[in-house]
Parts: C-alpha cells; sequence; structure tokens
C-alpha cells in the first residue's frame, strides 16, 4: 500500500521547473493530485520553500493555500506540544535521507487543530545529495478519536478490574498491588507503614436477619465509612473478601493509625446502622487489627500481614467492637 503511495507521489508532485513533462502530462498529475483527500506538497531542500502544496489544504486546515510559503509556515501550524518532537524528527530523517511518517496535531486559524499523518519522500539528485522533499498529508483525525476512545475504555476496564464491584472500594487485587511498592518505598524512606485490618461484627447474623440485598447494602456503607477515614490520597482502603476490609496507610506511625481507626469506627457509629443480632449492641460495629512496621532489609511484608490480621482476631475475641494494635 505504501509502495503504491510513494509511486503515485513520485510520478505527480514533481510539478516542478526540473519536470521535463509535457502540459497535458501536468495537467493530468494536477487534476489527480486534487481530486484526492490527501494532500500533496513539495518542498526544496535548499531554499526549504515550499513549490506546491494542494488546494484541498486550506478545506482542512483553513490556512489558504498561498500562505504556505516555507518550512516555517508548517512548523508554526503544528501543535505546540507535538511541535519540537515532530520537527526534530523530520528533519533528522531528512538529512539522513530516510522516507518516513509523522503523525502530529496541525493548528487552524481559529485554534483548534486536526490530527495529522505526514508521509515523507526524499527525493535525491543522481550524485546522492537531496533535492527535495515530496509528500502527502492525510486527516487521521477518526483513526485518532478511534484510538483514544479504546485506550479511554482499556483504562476504564484497568479501573473497574482493580474496584470492587460491590463496594465502589479498592479490590484484594489492588491491594495486593500496592502493599510491596508501599513497603519498598518504606524500606527506602525508613518511613513508618501501617495496616489496619477491619471486619463487620456479627455480619453472618446480620445477613440471616436482614436478607442478602440488605447485607449488600450493610457492606456499602461501611465501605464508605472506611474509606472516608482514610482521607489522604496515598491512603488505600480495599474489600479484602467477604466482609473484611484492610486499611493501607503509607508514611503513618502507631499513634496516627489508632487515630484512622478510631475516626473510621466513629464515622461508621454516626451512620447508625441497625443490627439486631449483634452481640456487642444495636448497631452495625467493626472490629480492628492495627499493625505499624518501620521495614528492615529482613522484614516480610507477608509475614507483618499475617501479625495484624490475628490482632484483629485478638480484638474479635475480647470482645469485638474495639481496636487491638499489640500482640496478646
Amino acid at each position: 500500500m505504501r509502495g503504491r503511495r510513494m509511486a503515485v507521489l513520485n510520478s505527480c508532485l514533481m510539478i516542478s521547473p526540473h519536470l521535463d513533462t509535457s502540459p497535458a502530462d501536468s495537467g493530468v498529475y494536477r487534476t489527480l493530485l486534487e481530486s484526492t483527500r490527501a494532500i500533496p506538497w513539495r518542498i526544496d531542500w535548499a531554499t526549504m520553500q515550499f513549490t506546491y502544496i494542494g488546494p484541498q489544504i486550506e478545506a482542512l486546515l483553513g490556512w489558504s493555500q498561498s500562505s504556505w510559503l516555507s518550512v516555517n509556515d508548517w512548523a508554526e501550524r503544528i501543535h505546540e506540544e507535538d511541535r519540537q518532537r515532530t520537527v526534530d524528527f523530520c528533519v533528522s530523517q531528512s538529512q539522513q535521507g530516510v522516507d518516513h511518517e509523522a503523525d502530529y496535531r496541525a493548528l487552524t486559524p481559529d485554534g483548534d487543530y486536526v490530527w495529522i499523518r505526514d508521509v515523507v519522500h526524499v527525493v535525491r539528485r543522481e550524485d546522492g545529495s537531496v533535492e527535495a522533499l515530496v509528500g502527502f498529508m492525510f486527516d487521521i483525525t477518526e483513526r485518532k478519536q478511534a484510538e483514544d476512545k479504546i485506550l479511554q475504555l482499556q483504562r476504564e476496564l484497568e479501573v473497574l478490574s482493580y474496584r470492587d464491584s460491590l463496594t465502589g472500594v479498592a479490590n484484594r487485587r489492588m491491594f495486593d498491588t500496592l502493599y510491596p511498592v508501599e513497603w519498598a518505598k518504606a524500606q527506602a524512606s525508613r518511613e513508618p507503614l501501617s495496616l489496619l485490618v477491619i471486619d463487620i461484627d456479627y455480619f453472618k447474623q446480620y445477613n440471616d436477619h436482614y436478607g442478602h440485598v440488605q447485607g449488600d447494602e450493610c457492606l456499602r456503607r461501611v465501605a464508605e465509612a472506611l474509606d472516608t477515614g482514610a482521607s489522604r490520597a496515598r491512603d488505600l482502603c480495599a474489600r479484602f473478601g467477604g466482609e473484611e476490609f484492610i486499611l493501607l496507610l503509607p508514611a503513618t506511625d502507631e499513634n496516627a493509625a489508632r487515630n484512622v481507626a478510631e475516626r473510621c469506627r466513629k464515622l461508621l457509629a454516626h451512620k447508625e446502622l441497625p443490627h439486631a443480632r449483634s452481640g456487642v449492641g444495636r448497631l452495625v460495629t467493626v472490629s480492628v487489627g492495627a499493625g505499624t512496621i518501620v521495614p528492615g532489609a529482613k522484614d516480610d511484608p507477608n509475614i507483618f500481614l499475617d501479625r495484624v490480621d490475628r490482632r484483629l482476631y485478638q480484638a474479635k475475641s475480647a470482645g469485638r467492637d474495639q481496636i487491638c494494635d499489640v500482640e496478646a
């Protein structure tokens, strides 16, 4: 496909004083060029001046055909975010005599832009020196929009893959991804890292009494309270499984971690979720295992997580609705 395109390019874009063709031939070539949606152009290498650009350029970009005088006009009409990269690449490839393609956003007079694919062919003399650059500009805006839409959908799917579909907070996969990252950061910075492992008290009894639909709503409301309690940008609230949640708190010492746990319990208490079958009151409550570590080279993140998880069960064994942050 590209070879056929270049063949047409070589045949047609030599509309210049250097081409020995009849007026009839030139007329045919010009008609062919100006009837295509692609925009042909030619630049003289020695002067860096446009010797030809198709009239279609005005319909596409809004700049008149006569305003394309030199490569500076081309460069200045490239979006500033793409300009340096595109110019540097095209100049480098042209100097080396290499045919190339470049995608960039071309500006319109009103400040809008159109995505362009520029296909460039380097014309050489018999001695190998560069005589001219010839090419076609193609409008690839629709293609770029489609690609952007696909990328957006891929990002949305990726976000969904790390999100618990019921509660809306992060899922176990997200925690498993971020935990080793934050552990490594804490090791490098010698900053404390804290974990809170949280379980809803008597949740099986809640489901048995209120039903699973109401149970799902309870999970959502608890997750909302915990996510609000973990308020900093780097804090992570994740559903660990079933009615269990985990809070990953980077750069958080023991006292700060306990304050977060207390804040989460208060936020949940303010929701006043009824629990007629709870063994510790008449509202939904949680038990919390808490732990803080400044990880050293010999520390293991899995062992630390297991230690905090054991503290959760100590809190439950001690009567629930409480925080345990020390070993039994």
